[in-house]
C-alpha cells in the first residue's frame, strides 16, 4: 500500500502504459507459466506432513525442496533460483507453532449479527459489488457462487484498527548492481464507515459516505520532503477513489486522474493499484476465480528491522533474516484477480494471484502477472501484530513489511512500516492530533501543509 506513493507526484506527467488485459482461467496460466504450477507432492524424509511443519524446523537451501507445498509459487521460484531475484545462499527460516489470534470482539458481533443478510448483486458490466453489508466479514463462509469474489470482498472489508499512524517508515528501490534509492515517509489512516471499533453496530452508511483515507506525506529524500498524497475510498465500493497529491513546489493540492493508476512510481516498482496494505483496487470491476485453499508458510507477528538498510535484511534478495521472528504455516485462500472485459482495456496486470490468511483476510502474498500473463513481479507480506487498546491482538494492523520483488526488470522494492524502532499508533495509542479529520481525511486539509 505505502511505500509506491513515494514519487507519486510524478504520475501528473506519465502516460498511461498501454497493457491490455488477456484473462484466462488458472489452468490456462499454468500452461503458459510452467515454471510457477503448484508443486503437490508429499514432504520427503516423512520430516512433514501433509498438514504441518513441526515447530523448530529450519529451511535452508539444504531441505527447502522437502517444504514446497508450503510454499506460495514465486516462493518457490526464488528457491529454484529461476531469475536474478534468488534465495541467498544462507537462507535460514525457522518453523514456529501456528498462532491464531481471535478477530476483534465488536468485529465478530457484526459478522454474527449482519453477514447473512449480505448479497452479492451482478451489475451490467459484468461486474459485482454487494447489497446490506454492515460491517464485519461480509462473506464468513464463502460459496459458490461467485465465491472468489467474495473471498476478495471479505479482503476489503477486513478487520483494520479505524486509526493507524506510521511516524517514521523507511524503504529502498534496489537495481541488478545493488544501487538503492531510499526514502523514508509517515502515513495517518482513518477508517469511517463499518468501523467497528466501538460498538458492533455501526450505522448505516449515506451513500457519499467515505470508507477509508490514507494520508501519505514524504520526509526523505529533501528533494520530495512535504509531498503528500491523500486518497478516499467510499462505502459505495461501485464509486471509484478519489486520489489528490500535495505538490510543494505549487503549494497546493490537485487531484490526480484515475486513469495514471497503472503508471508505475518513478524509481520503484509498485502501481497505486498494489497500495492499501497489498492491494488498492476497485474489487466491482474484478473478475475472481477461487482456485482453492492450501496450507503456506507465511512470517505473522514479525519483530521489524531497527538497523539502517540493508541491515536487518538477507541481501541482495532483502529476505527478512531470522532475527525477523518464526514462520508459521497457515490456513491461505488462493484466489486470482483480473479486470472485467469492460474494464479491461489500458490495465496493468493480466493476472494477480493473491494468497489470502483464511482467518483474518489479508494478503499475506502476491504474483503478478503482465497483460501476455508473463510473471512480472512477486510479493511477500510480512504482518507485524500489535495489541490494539480494548480489542487485544490483532495480526492486520498497518505495522508489516513488503518486499516487491519486479523479475522482468531485475528491481526491487523493500520497505517497513515502521523502521528504526519509531513509534507506531493505533486508535487511542495515537497523539490527539492525529484525530483533526479535515487535516488528514479531505483535500482542504492538503493546503495545511508548510503552514
Amino acid at each position: 500500500m505505502i511505500y509506491a506513493f513515494v514519487l507519486f507526484v510524478t504520475l501528473l506527467f506519465l502516460p498511461v502504459p498501454l497493457f491490455a488485459q488477456n484473462a484466462s482461467s488458472a489452468d490456462a496460466a499454468k500452461t503458459a507459466n510452467p515454471s510457477l504450477a503448484q508443486k503437490d507432492g508429499a514432504a520427503s524424509d516423512g520430516v512433514a506432513s501433509a498438514e504441518s511443519i513441526p515447530p523448530g524446523t529450519k529451511i535452508t537451501m539444504d531441505n527447502w525442496q522437502q517444504f514446497q507445498r508450503f510454499m506460495p509459487d514465486g516462493m518457490v521460484a526464488l528457491f529454484q533460483g529461476q531469475y536474478f531475484w534468488k534465495m541467498p545462499p544462507d537462507v535460514s527460516m525457522e518453523v514456529g507453532p501456528t498462532v491464531i489470534h481471535p478477530l476483534p470482539r465488536n468485529f465478530l458481533a457484526a459478522t454474527e449479527k449482519y453477514s447473512s443478510q449480505v448479497k452479492v448483486v451482478e451489475l451490467p458490466d459484468g461486474g459485482l459489488t454487494l447489497k446490506d453489508y454492515r460491517g464485519g466479514i461480509p462473506f464468513p463462509n464463502p460459496e459458490e457462487p461467485h465465491k472468489g469474489w467474495k473471498v476478495l470482498a471479505n479482503v476489503w472489508f477486513r478487520y483494520l484498527p479505524r486509526l493507524m499512524v506510521d511516524s517514521y517508515g523507511y524503504g529502498c528501490g534496489v537495481n541488478s548492481a545493488g544501487g538503492t534509492n531510499c526514502f523514508a515517509y509517515t502515513y495517518v489512516t482513518h477508517q469511517f464507515a463499518y468501523n467497528t471499533d466501538a460498538s458492533p453496530d455501526p450505522e448505516v452508511p449515506k451513500p457519499d459516505d467515505k470508507y477509508f483515507t490514507e494520508w501519505f506525506m514524504m520526509l526523505e529524500p529533501e528533494q520530495q520532503k512535504y509531498t503528500t498524497t491523500l486518497s478516499i475510498d467510499y462505502a459505495d465500493p461501485t464509486r471509484s477513489e478519489d486520489l489528490y497529491v500535495f505538490v510543494p513546489a505549487l503549494r497546493r493540492y490537485q487531484p490526480v486522474s484515475t486513469a495514471a493508476r497503472c503508471a508505475p512510481t518513478q524509481g520503484l516498482d509498485a502501481t497505486p493499484e498494489d497500495y492499501h496494505f497489498g492491494l488498492d483496487t476497485n474489487i466491482t470491476q474484478m473478475k475472481v476465480d477461487y482456485l482453492g485453499r492450501r496450507k503456506m508458510l507465511a512470517l505473522i507477528n514479525a519483530t521489524l528491522p531497527e538497523e539502517k538498510f540493508p541491515g536487518g535484511y538477507d541481501m541482495p534478495l532483502g529476505w527478512p533474516t531470522p532475527s525477523w521472528g518464526k514462520w508459521q504455516v497457515r490456513d491461505v485462500d488462493v484466489i486470482s484477480l483480473s479486470k472485467i472485459p469492460a474494464k479491461a482495456a489500458g490495465y496493468c496486470y493480466g493476472k494477480r494471484i493473491i494468497y489470502v490468511d483464511a482467518q483474518y483476510y489479508a494478503p499475506l502474498w502476491e504474483e503478478m502477472y503482465d497483460s501476455n500473463l508473463r510473471v512480472w513481479k512477486f510479493e511477500a507480506i510480512i504482518t507485524h501484530s500489535i495489541d490494539v487498546p480494548g480489542i487485544g491482538m490483532v495480526d492486520s494492523t498497518g505495522s508489516f513489511a513488503q518486499l516487491m520483488w519486479d523479475v522482468q526488470n531485475n528491481h526491487a522494492t523493500l520497505s517497513a512500516d515502521p523502521a528504526s524502532g519509531k513509534p507506531f499508533y493505533v486508535n487511542e495509542q495515537a497523539p490527539k492530533e492525529y484525530e483533526d479529520i479535515p487535516r488528514y481525511s479531505s483535500p482542504s486539509g492538503l493546503n495545511l501543509i508548510m503552514r
